[in-house]
């Protein structure tokens, strides 16, 4: 298990330091969450978000990710413990990833997408999170991951649709969720997940499109099938978050051998002062990987 660190420790620059070590520009590292959905992988039975941050406060992390699917209850008295164990071990709640999908040709999906997605923006609100993850959505056209996988990533569209018509449902959805996103002061991020963002192009076309504050661009170093260190080059100067992903044990869908050091120097020359995000996607138990994982994270950024 890695040393623990006190924040005294951590703010004056010790070795190792999460928080303030100098980068090549004088800068401050990016500082580290983790996902809740590293210690679960979409299992039967979901891990207690409660236990996820009370792992981060004690391995040094300085926020965690809620994986809205992982949460056990979306009461009153729920939200409120999940923030008052973040309080007493030192965390910040830093970013609520959702699930939704525009891409579809019939307007009461994407109906169903947008108050998902509304309703995601006023779960943040409760639980003091200033971000909400979002996803563009896919054809769905490929059923299984796998085979997803093995195309690359690139759907066939539905018959009769194109690319261009998912990212105008994707514009047009997006910007329908934006005034809820400006009355909550929650920022919406894009993230570069599997679907028609899987193209670092239709990303792009699509937070252009809807050319607001309110919206930001989560970007996955794991989630592009072409060669990621291009992809992450164009994204690191506009994003506002970054996916942080490890295989220990071997990815639960896929593994890739990502050269950290290099990335970590991408995010420094782009100035990304935001957080990372850790996603540890492999098989081995978290008890003993996400710390291993940390450590990745600590040195690739000293």
């Amino acid at each position: 298990m890695p040393h623990q660190f006190s924040r005294r420790t951590l703010l004056a620059g010790a070795a190792g330091a999460l928080c303030l070590a100098p980068g090549a520009t004088g800068k401050s590292t990016p500082r580290f969450c983790v996902s809740s959905y590293s210690y679960w992988h979409f299992k039967k039975e979901r891990y207690p978000i409660e236990k996820v941050i009370e792992d981060a406060g004690r391995l040094g992390f300085d926020g965690v990710e809620v994986l809205h699917r992982q949460m056990t209850d979306e009461s009153p008295a729920y939200l409120n413990r999940l923030k008052q164990t973040a309080l007493e071990h030192g965390v910040t709640l830093a970013m609520f990833s959702i699930h939704q999908d525009f891409v579809s040709p019939w307007a009461d999906e994407r109906g169903q997408a947008i108050r998902h997605t509304q309703y995601g923006i006023d779960l943040a609100v409760k639980l003091g999170i200033p971000a909400v993850r979002i996803n563009s959505g896919r054809w769905r056209t490929i059923r299984l991951f796998d085979d997803l996988m093995k195309a690359k990533g690139d759907e066939p569209p539905i018959p009769g649709y194109t690319e261009n018509d998912a990212i105008e449902w994707c514009i047009e959805s997006i910007r329908a969720c934006l005034p809820a996103a400006e009355k909550a002061g929650v920022k919406l991020m894009l993230e570069n997940h599997w679907g028609i963002t899987t193209k670092t192009e239709n990303l792009f076309r699509i937070v252009d499109a809807v050319n607001s504050p309110w919206l930001g661009i989560n970007l996955d170093i794991g989630n592009f099938p072409v060669d990621p260190y291009p992809e992450i080059e164009k994204i690191a100067p506009r994003a506002a978050i970054v996916h942080f992903k490890t295989y220990f044990g071997g990815g639960e869908y896929y593994t890739l051998d990502l050269d950290y050091k290099r990335i970590a120097g991408i995010l420094r020359k782009a100035n990304f002062q935001g957080y990372v995000s850790l996603e540890m996607e492999g098989k081995e138990p978290p008890a003993t990987a996400v710390p291993k994982s940390l450590e990745v994270m600590r040195a690739a950024f000293a």
